[in-house]
């Protein structure tokens, strides 16, 4: 019982947080300010600030000093330059923070079958990104963090060197079209994603002296996409939406592929490279979900796709190779 009361328990989820939102972890350096004054800096309250630093230094966070707190090791993992990603996960008001807040609406999700962002915010995820710019920034940071140590196996998993042209749809910021084409002179590339990330892109080819082989188009994968590429990829895009919108992607890509084309999807596959927790933060955030084999193989159905092959890259990610066929 006490087991799964520890497990049910908010209050080191939150503390967490906050902290990080607080910027603790990057302020608690040498001996640590005193709390009163850390209080007035900070514009909280003194007595409740005390009541959270206490609990984070039960967990190893912080620890007590004669003027008051400072960051452990340990904590030191929670500051914004740590490299680890984690600042833009749990901030609430960074894009991952704030989308996990979500969660508090599940019930919702689990009864309607429809994602809790909205009800709790008013819009869906991608919206508030483009009310809110400093979310669309954490969020970029965040995808690039996430990948950075996935992309380079991703790229040296499959066989890249088929494709003349790559079509990376929704690519964000362009690492992973980057990385494949460092690996494969051969190839070239066109990435399509919204204004901002397509940007980032940009500076990402020139970064690496791709000007000649890549280019990025600002754009949206429900409208007409660029047209003739050999393969068009899909990386962590589908499991973003539901079945209506995942099929409107997917019909998109067959639109732009030749005819002797692939679709590329990459992501987690239900039964294969897939968690339970990325499940529900599917349907909590997006409304989507990590579909099995089967859904797949429906999905491409509809337009004419066949599932050729099916490839492990990564502990989390599959690639379903998608061959166009002559119904499509």
């Amino acid at each position: 019982m006490s087991a799964l009361r520890a497990l049910a328990g908010l209050a080191t989820a939150m503390a967490l947080r906050v902290a990080v939102t607080l910027g603790l972890p990057d302020r608690l350096l040498g001996d640590g300010p005193p709390t009163d004054e850390l209080a007035v800096e900070l514009d909280v309250d003194p007595v409740a600030l005390g009541l959270l630093l206490a609990h984070l230094a039960e967990l190893g966070v912080v620890e007590r000093t004669p003027a008051g707190y400072r960051t452990t090791e340990y904590g030191a993992h929670l500051r914004a330059d740590a490299g680890n990603g984690l600042a833009d996960l749990l901030g609430l008001d960074a894009a991952g923070g704030r989308a996990e807040l979500a969660y508090v609406e599940l019930a919702h999700s689990v009864r309607t079958g429809r994602a809790a962002y909205p009800r709790r915010y008013g819009q869906d995820f991608y919206a508030d990104l483009d009310e809110h710019p400093r979310l669309r920034e954490s969020f970029d940071r965040q995808m690039t963090h996430r990948f950075r140590a996935h992309i380079p196996r991703i790229a040296a998993a499959f066989d890249w060197s088929r494709f003349a042209t790559v079509l990376d749809v929704g690519g964000g910021q362009g690492g992973l079209l980057a990385a494949i084409l460092l690996a494969h002179p051969g190839t070239r590339g066109h990435l399509v994603d919204l204004p901002a990330p397509a940007a980032e892109a940009r500076r990402v080819f020139a970064a690496h002296g791709l000007e000649g082989r890549a280019e990025a188009t600002a754009g949206s994968f429900f409208d007409p996409l660029p047209a003739g590429a050999d393969a068009c990829v899909l990386f962590d895009v589908l499991h973003n939406w539901d079945d209506e919108h995942a099929d409107r992607i997917l019909g998109r890509c067959v639109e732009a592929v030749h005819p002797g084309g692939r679709v590329l999807v990459v992501e987690g596959v239900g039964g294969l490279r897939a968690s339970s927790a990325s499940d529900l933060d599917m349907l909590v955030i997006f409304g989507g979900r990590e579909r099995r084999l089967d859904e797949f193989r429906a999905l491409g159905a509809s337009h004419g796709l066949a599932l050729d092959d099916v490839v492990v890259l990564t502990d989390h990610r599959c690639l379903l190779e998608f061959r166009l066929t002559a119904a499509g």
